[in-house]
């Protein structure tokens, strides 16, 4: 299960990670949001040990959102040491997202 990202919750689970993170940011209301879901979740298992995974609610936690610069979901945020590595905005196929996944890793 992803971390839940939340004011409370950001610097430590997030700033603070020893581990690259990839981060779903998303909404209820979002069609290709709620597609992206179970790949993620898949993405992760996969992933298990190597990344870790957290999930923002762009209504929930409207000022960490605006502080990474997003401007429509589904966006996938890819973080490590400390900062924002790059973003990916839209629906993207399981392989696709894998595949950046484990470049993300691999530069990390």
């Amino acid at each position: 299960m992803p971390i839940i990202i939340n004011k409370d919750t950001f610097e430590l689970d997030i700033r603070k990670s020893d581990m690259p993170i990839v981060i779903d940011v998303y909404a209820t209301w979002c069609g290709p949001c709620q597609q992206m879901k179970p790949i993620f979740a898949e993405l992760e298992n996969e992933f298990a040990g190597r990344c870790k995974f957290a999930s923002l609610n762009v209504d929930e936690a409207r000022d960490i959102s605006i502080m990474f610069g997003v401007t429509s979901v589904p966006t996938f945020i890819f973080y490590s040491n400390g900062e924002m590595q790059s973003k990916d905005t839209g629906y993207m196929s399981k392989e696709a997202l894998r595949a950046r996944i484990e470049d993300f890793i691999q530069a990390a």
